[in-house]
């Protein structure tokens, strides 16, 4: 009766045990598939938004493409047309747009 006693509470160890590295494992699959590349993908957008030089095509995520004319601390002057300037803000400028009309010249 003992031995079943102890055979039982052995086995409810090993089930806490089980259900721990299944957690963990979860977790390290949540992270290299959803956290990480995030992260990267925020890094890579800080550093082009960064990067931003005067010549630059860009797209804004409203939509506007246009060349940089300045760059001035926060904003950006982007010339739209030949004398059509607008002043848009650094984080208004959209990564992934501006890399898809890069791709297609």
């Amino acid at each position: 009766m003992i031995s079943t006693v102890l055979a039982q509470a052995a086995a409810g160890g090993s089930g806490i045990l089980g259900q721990v590295f299944l957690f963990g494992s979860i977790i390290l699959i949540m992270y290299f598939f959803m956290i990480r590349p995030q992260q990267k993908k925020q890094k890579e957008s800080k550093k082009f938004i960064e990067e931003i030089k005067r010549g630059d095509e860009v797209v804004t995520i409203g939509g506007l493409h246009g060349k940089v004319s300045s760059v001035e601390g926060d904003k950006v002057i982007l010339e739209l047309d030949r004398s059509f300037k607008v002043t848009v803000e650094k984080s208004a400028i959209s990564l992934d747009f501006s890399k898809k009309t890069e791709t297609k010249k």
